[in-house]
């Protein structure tokens, strides 16, 4: 088939939901199938308010509508709610082209979040107006499916994340220089992510934080002992992965985090709040879960119950709990949901 992917998120943003495109469309490419991305990648964009890091491709209706008529895609995602993809739902609804979406984040708690003004209802309410017309809205987790459902959201589909084991996998020799254990967290540097909550546990050896965002600069003045590295990507991201005890999730609103599966590939044991994302990916209720992961709403105590784990016997392994999830198997779901023209 010929696929076409549209989205606002893309390199060089460093980000779950750049990282599942990309392997997403290689695989599709390896199955066979034709993929072409809309992504600004190439065009007009501006920063992103309170976000600068990342930029945002302005409106190219005309462009993309051409663009998508050059193509003739059998199908259509349209991965994210941005500019991008407001232009091709209204393009795909004018020429009334079968479309699918996906719902990746949790906008109206980011919204809210940085612009306190902002009701997270009606960013809700503008969400459901976006996702309506969609053949499929996809989503991460089951727990994702239900919440959405009884927002009055239709058509929801189960799309997971896998992990990359030959990319990330255990290194004896990545551990850093300073005191052990260390304490890793690895995503977008923002208020969302809640690092904060992180980097306030009283916790024995060193903490690392890898990624960039508008708010590196705030905590690295208020955490003078934290190591900030940065954005990291190939070898030397599994290396900082790998040179860690536990990787900590603070985050309360991500919908999946596939950063867990990643430092899990690499040995780690993960430590986060019983929320929705680590309560779907490493829960006690998933197979293998509590061999790998402590959630708890005290956070401080999930890390220390985590090193604890890492060091206790155990059935399975975090790599061999990693091996598990491949991103076949994500890719072949993907293609279970989308639209396809009915002449394809």
């Amino acid at each position: 088939m010929k696929i076409l992917i549209v989205t606002d998120a893309w390199a060089p943003q460093v980000n779950g939901v750049v990282r599942t495109l990309e392997i997403l469309s290689k695989d599709l490419a390896a199955l066979g199938h034709t993929v072409q991305m809309i992504t600004p990648e190439g065009r007009r964009t501006v920063p992103l308010p309170t976000y600068p890091e990342i930029r945002i491709a302005l409106f190219e209706k005309q462009t993309m509508a051409r663009e998508i008529q050059e193509f003739a895609p059998d199908a259509v995602h349209i991965a994210t709610e941005g500019l991008l993809g407001l232009a091709a739902r209204s393009i795909c609804q004018q020429h009334d082209i079968a479309f699918t979406t996906a719902f990746h984040t949790r906008f109206a708690e980011y919204v809210h979040a940085r612009f306190h003004v902002v009701p997270e209802s009606v960013v809700w309410r503008w969400l459901h107006w976006f996702h309506q017309p969609a053949t499929a809205v996809m989503v991460a987790t089951d727990t994702l499916k239900q919440e959405l459902a009884g927002q009055g959201f239709r058509n929801l589909r189960l799309w997971s994340r896998g992990v990359d084991t030959e990319k990330f996998r255990p290194l004896p020799d990545a551990r850093p220089p300073g005191e052990s254990p260390v304490w890793l967290f690895v995503g977008r540097v923002a208020v969302e992510k809640n690092i904060e909550a992180f980097l306030a546990c009283d916790l024995p050896g060193t903490k690392i934080v890898v990624g960039e965002g508008p708010a590196r600069e705030t905590l690295a003045e208020a955490y003078p002992a934290v190591r900030f590295l940065g954005a990291l990507t190939g070898e030397a991201l599994t290396r900082a992965y790998a040179g860690s005890d536990v990787f900590v999730f603070p985050s309360r609103t991500d919908t999946f985090g596939l950063v867990m599966l990643e430092a899990l590939a690499c040995g780690l044991t993960v430590a986060a709040y019983p929320v929705e994302g680590p309560r779907d990916v490493v829960g006690p209720q998933v197979p293998g879960g509590t061999d790998v992961a402590v959630l708890d709403e005290d956070l401080q105590k999930a890390c220390l119950g985590a090193l604890a784990l890492r060091h206790a016997p155990r059935s399975l392994t975090p790599r061999a709990f990693a091996e598990k999830r491949s991103w076949r198997a994500c890719t072949l779901q993907f293609l279970g949901n989308i639209a396809v023209e009915p002449d394809a």
